[in-house]
């Protein structure tokens, strides 16, 4: 059985699927691992390390494709290389199915078997596959290492013979994995960090990391069985501006990471709310790509509004695509590990595994 993996769209995607250290991995699998030539030589990552885990290299990406029982992709591969898919290869990777469901549709009907690893559920078992939680844990640090050096203060309290700087307050929205990691990493720089979420949950774990949470007064909590945030009721929301309103007039940075899966970002920082910040002040929305949870945002701008600098990026990982293809290639080792039946030496789709139910597109 091979396993292949062709080169990501380099204009929009610097990570790749698998990186050298997970290659013995597949291969005591019984698994032949098949590469284009220069997978990752972008990262810093030569053929000759890859070769020298065992992979093997082909001259172009048809001989790839057309080899492969198995491809792994970090995102859904281009139009034309959709085409040359077959019946009964498989094909996994973050196919983000309500953006390409057309797409995902006409390969589907063709008999190829479509995983999409963003949508794997929330269970024990699938911990070690959980891309959404490696990848968003790398987004929350660089979120805010970056809007930190855009910031022109200092972020920690400094006192000194001339006089005192005071500590950077920093909002944090939404406190999932990013949200929690940009709490954490402001704390370690010294910031005073708030945080809200519509999730009451979120309030141990945002006290934990020694951040403040900011509860809208008679909230509940919304949060679905899967651990995500559901949509808030229009009066929730007018609550939620109020708070929010009266708390940037005090906040420097505000870290933005509310996400609803499937939908587009909840609209949470509005202009007039921007309106009330301080001259200076940053805005990192890492929900630019899902149209923002700041109003003002647009993506891959940086938008100065009277004073107010508003961040958006559609892929901030392409910063950090070394530590993100490493995290990303062990949980789809992981996801492939659970896919394939060892003792016959072939894939086994069991849709009554709900990791592989789930995670099928239909």
């Amino acid at each position: 059985m091979i396993l292949g993996s062709v080169s990501e769209n380099k204009s929009q995607e610097n990570r790749v699927a698998l990186t050298p250290d997970i290659i013995k991995k597949y291969i005591s699998l019984g698994l032949e691992v098949n590469l284009i030539k220069d997978y990752a030589t972008h990262m810093g990552i030569s053929d000759e390390l890859y070769k020298a885990e065992g992979a093997k290299f082909c001259s172009s990406e048809d001989e790839v494709l057309s080899n492969a029982n198995v491809i792994t992709q970090m995102g859904i591969l281009d139009d034309n290389n959709l085409k040359k898919l077959k019946k009964n290869q498989i094909l996994i990777g973050v196919l983000n199915p309500y953006l390409n469901e057309k797409k995902l549709k006409d390969v589907t009907s063709k008999g190829v078997n479509c995983f999409s690893l963003e949508l794997l559920p929330r269970i024990t078992r699938a911990q070690s596959m959980d891309i959404l939680s490696s990848q968003a844990n790398l987004a929350g640090y660089k979120a805010v290492v970056d809007s930190f050096a855009f910031f022109q203060k200092a972020i920690p309290m400094m006192m000194t013979a001339a006089g005192t700087i005071s500590a950077a307050k920093v909002l944090v929205v939404g406190a999932g994995v990013a949200g929690l990691q940009a709490i954490a990493t402001a704390k370690r720089m010294g910031a005073i960090v708030f945080a809200t979420d519509v999730r009451l949950a979120s309030k141990e774990q945002v006290e934990s990391l020694g951040g403040k949470f900011l509860t809208v007064e008679g909230a509940e909590n919304l949060e679905t069985e899967g651990g995500y945030a559901k949509e808030t009721s229009d009066e929730f929301k007018k609550k939620q501006e109020e708070l929010l309103k009266e708390t940037l007039k005090k906040i420097d940075i505000v870290v933005c990471t509310a996400l609803i899966p499937g939908k587009k970002a909840p609209l949470i920082i509005t202009k007039d709310m921007i309106n009330v910040m301080s001259d200076g002040s940053v805005i990192y929305d890492l929900a630019a790509s899902q149209g923002g949870n700041s109003e003002l945002t647009k993506v891959n701008e940086i938008i100065d509004s009277k004073g107010v600098k508003i961040m958006g990026e559609t892929n901030i990982l392409n910063k950090l695509p070394v530590s993100a293809s490493n995290l990303y290639s062990k949980n789809m080792y992981n996801f492939i590990n659970n896919l394939y039946d060892n003792e016959k030496k072939k894939f086994n789709i069991n849709l009554e595994d709900e990791i592989i139910e789930k995670t099928m597109v239909k």
